[in-house]
């Protein structure tokens, strides 16, 4: 239960604790918001963590602890695990709702980076040209001489600064843009679209180093429906979401126009993420082509990942195709809050880990969290 009214949940607040615990699974009823389709199915019956309950993982403070205490100190809601394609554990936080999408933050880069390789896959979209020969609208800005590769593997040179508290600056202007954040009458902000076309070049070269940039997503979502002839949300469902068998629909924020935001907006269910994270692990399982997912092991570019802003996270690690390549054997999608998808092909285990997490981003808590998913992938079930 909590402590504080529907009304008292709103646009300025959404993403703070404690009203995100309820807001990250209504994230419809906030921003607008564009329904990405399933098939609708029957649910199976939700389990318990079965052969995890009398796991022990090492803390946040370094000490032993049960997964269950560590899931409720790290601020999870859900987490699912599945081994060789079957749900073998599931734990729920009281105050969350299984049958309830969750926002998954830049998770929506992953998917929306499968979306690509479908798309590539039935030659309609190619990584080789231009940002512009998609988009001419982004002549001019940082991306006019970039490449679509270079946009996937966030290695654009930008002027701008992803500073998820920024309250005044760039971001909050983004988020803005978005429709994310109550927007300001003294400096209005413009369309999404129109916000990342006026994004002016960094000092250094497309392609030198890992930049992790939101808006780059965003403009890929636009660049995808240019190249696939549809919106994303309908481009996800028919692409990707229907065809991978989502048993619930999945939504997707949208700004004053209905350009949707495939950087963060995307919310759905645990276990329909359990699915995507399956697919990546059977290697595209026909749907997408193989070659793609294999290339998401090459990590990219190492040198640019060096050269990054994220290299502390996985340090002999590496950035493909909006998928994290940890540098021992795992890929992941990562998402602000504590949204996670993990796959350990060794041991045939995919992880989904929805989390309300207070801080958007905590290096120490992401250190904590990789260490336990390495624990869960690792034990017998």
């Amino acid at each position: 239960m909590t402590n504080y009214k529907r009304s008292d949940v709103t646009l300025a607040n959404w993403r703070t604790a404690p009203f995100s615990q309820w807001a990250f699974q209504n994230v419809s009823e906030i921003v607008p918001s564009a329904v990405i389709p399933a098939r609708a199915q029957g649910e199976v019956p939700y389990l318990d963590l079965g052969g995890l309950n009398d796991l022990q993982v090492r803390g946040i403070d370094g000490e032993g602890q049960s997964l269950k205490k560590f899931l409720t100190a790290s601020e999870t809601d859900e987490l699912v695990v599945m081994r060789d394609g079957r749900i073998v554990a599931e734990w729920s936080a009281d105050h969350s709702n299984p049958g309830r999408p969750h926002i998954i933050f830049s998770v929506s880069k992953s998917l929306t980076a499968l979306l690509a390789g479908i798309l590539a896959g039935k030659g309609l979209l190619s990584f080789d040209k231009l940002v512009i020969d998609y988009v001419p609208e982004a002549a001019g800005s940082a991306y006019a001489d970039a490449t679509v590769q270079q946009l996937l593997d966030m290695e654009i040179s930008v002027d701008f600064v992803e500073d998820y508290l920024d309250t005044s600056g760039g971001f909050d202007r983004y988020r803005r843009a978005t429709g994310w954040n109550p927007d300001r009458p003294d400096s209005p902000a413009p369309d999404l679209k129109s916000f990342i076309c006026s994004i002016a070049k960094g000092h250094w070269k497309h392609g030198e180093k890992h930049a992790y940039r939101s808006p780059n997503t965003d403009l890929a979502g636009i660049v995808l429906e240019r190249a696939g002839g549809w919106r994303l949300p309908s481009l996800l469902s028919d692409h990707l979401w229907q065809p991978m068998g989502a048993r619930s629909d999945a939504m997707i924020t949208v700004d004053r126009i209905g350009t949707a935001r495939a950087a963060g907006g995307m919310s759905a269910k645990a276990r329909d993420l359990a699915l995507a994270g399956e697919l990546v692990r059977k290697k595209g399982a026909g749907l997408i082509a193989e070659a793609f997912i294999d290339d998401l092991w090459t990590g990219g570019s190492r040198d640019a990942w060096k050269n990054g802003d994220q290299t502390s996270l996985f340090p002999s690690g590496s950035y493909r195709n909006y998928w994290y390549e940890t540098g021992e054997g795992e890929l992941a999608a990562i998402g602000i809050h504590g949204q996670w998808i993990w796959i350990d092909p060794a041991t045939s285990t995919v992880i989904v880990k929805l989390s309300s997490q207070a801080l958007p981003v905590d290096a120490g808590l992401d250190q904590a969290i990789v260490s336990m998913l390495r624990q869960v992938s690792g034990t017998a079930v």
